[in-house]
């Protein structure tokens, strides 16, 4: 069984800066696609980057230029950096990799929270 965990939320200052992690357990993570989502209070969750296995991108338009989706297969862990951060960035941030047909597993989430 696959866990994730997630790790670097908590709160940050407008235009301020947070790095969150996600560590895999197992054997699949170098096969994985991980993408990154959110969940704000009253709203429906949405995909916010995504990272391939042979490291390509995507950014929702709303973090394009702000946040980096990174991975280091070697120590099973992806990692999602946010600059630039705005208060409309404040949600419950989940990791999840997945292998379209094979495989799909999340992590509880970590918050983040923007404000002054």
């Amino acid at each position: 069984q696959v866990q994730l965990v997630e790790s670097g939320g908590g709160l940050a200052q407008p235009g301020g800066s947070l790095r969150l992690n996600c560590a895999a357990s197992g054997t699949i993570f170098s096969v994985s696609v991980v993408n990154w989502h959110r969940q704000a209070p009253g709203e429906r969750r949405e995909l916010v980057a995504s990272i391939g296995i042979e490291d390509t991108t995507w950014y929702t338009n709303s973090v394009k230029g702000r946040f980096t989706i990174s991975r280091d297969n070697a120590k099973n862990t992806a990692f999602l950096q946010m600059d630039r951060l705005k208060p409309e960035d404040t949600a419950t941030y989940y990791c999840q990799i997945e292998r379209p047909g094979q495989f799909d597993y999340w992590g509880q989430g970590t918050q983040v929270t923007v404000s002054s």
